[in-house]
């Protein structure tokens, strides 16, 4: 497989359905097997995937996508019904909650037979033990029966198990955002760690924010087919431009694409300069929304999205911090005033958002163009940051080739 740790090639998935079932013992000594079935369903169909070594990768869509299926088949859970599956090292999942969990047997006796499952000596169990104990913060539940513990609590155990095997390969359902915050961020961290390791970290999660930051590239499935394949922001975009076009509005006559309720709409989203010239690095500009109220809004906010050429999101400054807005009906604009712009020269999209009570009434993702000149003096990055310096020692001024200690 040489630099690739996964591959699916060609995968194809089919659940059978059967129509007569026998639900007792009795029917099926009498009566036999049920052998009367459906056709049933593809959960995948000709998948093709190829993971490399190394590399935080993500699968996204809808549910009922084939994303678990297409993690299950690469864990061996299910064998394809068509394809080929190659895996290249120890690989490691996490998919259902509390799957390979004996109910009856306490935390700790579950530690150690989920372990020996998952390859490891009773001597390398005896010495990840304490680790996976404390990992997993379950207290003096550790010595409980798995049959009592909450949700979060199974899954704390079992990523704490998954990751004690240092897997080559650990592959990790949406059960992780069952924790709570403290240990998401916990778990975060360890896969960072993992990575930094070199082991390749398969995902399945609906929060775009964590493809987005963590995976170096991403699947799209939808329908059981892979519909792209590519960077993990490159698939989040284009897995969001689908969603947002089946719940979006164009109107007209702005040729903006409005997507929320629509108790308001945004008209337009300018940037203005005091000198009516080009937006400066380091010079004042201010942020104009206009906008149509056609109800009134009680706890209303608005915001302007900003994201550079490279997919960075920069900022996204909005009314939050003078609290939550009272819109009557009618039109109406909003000014942000930046005195001095931070933004380094290059080309950036604006977003305009109306949020009222947590709901997206209005949201112009994208569609509005900011190109920021140098203003001399370049730095590196998308910021600039001003501030005074203040260094011990003595100081050479390359202007005028005078030094002196530095006031």
């Amino acid at each position: 497989m040489g630099e690739n740790a996964i591959e699916l090639i060609d995968v194809s998935k089919r659940f059978r359905i059967k129509t007569q079932r026998r639900q007792t013992l009795k029917e099926r000594a009498v009566r036999g097997p049920a052998t009367s079935h459906r056709d049933g369903f593809w959960a995948l169909r000709h998948a093709s995937i190829t993971i490399p070594k190394g590399s935080t990768f993500g699968l996204v869509g809808p549910n009922g996508a084939g994303k678990s299926t297409a993690l299950k088949v690469m864990a061996g859970i299910y064998r394809p019904t068509q394809g080929a599956v190659h895996i290249d090292g120890r690989l490691s999942a996490l998919l259902e909650l509390g799957a390979g969990f004996h109910p009856e047997l306490s935390g700790r006796e579950n530690i150690a037979l989920n372990a020996s499952i998952l390859g490891l000596s009773p001597l390398e169990t005896d010495q990840a033990m304490e680790e996976i104990i404390d990992f997993a913060d379950l207290g003096d539940h550790i010595d409980a029966p798995v049959k009592v513990y909450s949700s979060g609590m199974y899954v704390r155990l079992g990523f704490a198990i998954a990751v004690a095997v240092r897997p080559e390969i650990l592959v990790i359902d949406e059960v992780i955002a069952v924790g709570d915050e403290r240990f998401q961020r916990k778990c975060f961290d360890h896969l960072h760690e993992l990575r930094s390791a070199g082991s390749t970290v398969v995902i399945v999660s609906h929060s775009m924010a964590v493809i987005e930051d963590m995976c170096d590239q991403a699947v799209w499935i939808d329908g059981g087919q892979v519909q792209l394949e590519g960077s993990g922001r490159e698939v989040v975009r284009a897995y969001l431009d689908s969603v947002n076009l089946g719940d979006s509005v164009r109107d007209e006559s702005t040729g903006l694409v409005h997507r929320g309720t629509g108790e308001a709409l945004v008209n337009d989203l300018v940037v203005h300069t005091d000198d009516g010239g080009p937006v400066i690095t380091g010079r004042p500009l201010t942020f104009e929304m206009t906008y149509e109220c056609r109800e009134e809004l009680h706890e209303a906010i608005f915001a302007v999205n900003i994201v550079h050429e490279s997919g960075v999101r920069v900022a996204c400054p909005s009314t939050h911090v003078r609290g939550m807005l009272e819109v009557p009906v009618g039109p109406g604009e909003v000014r942000l005033r930046i005195p001095s712009c931070p933004l380094q020269p290059g080309r950036y999209r604006l977003s305009a958002t109306i949020v009222d009570s947590s709901r997206f009434v209005d949201d112009v993702a994208e569609q509005f163009d900011l190109v920021v000149r140098p203003s001399g003096g370049l730095e590196a990055g998308l910021v600039q940051i001003s501030g005074e310096w203040s260094v011990s020692g003595t100081w050479r001024s390359l202007a005028s080739e005078a030094a002196g200690p530095l006031g």
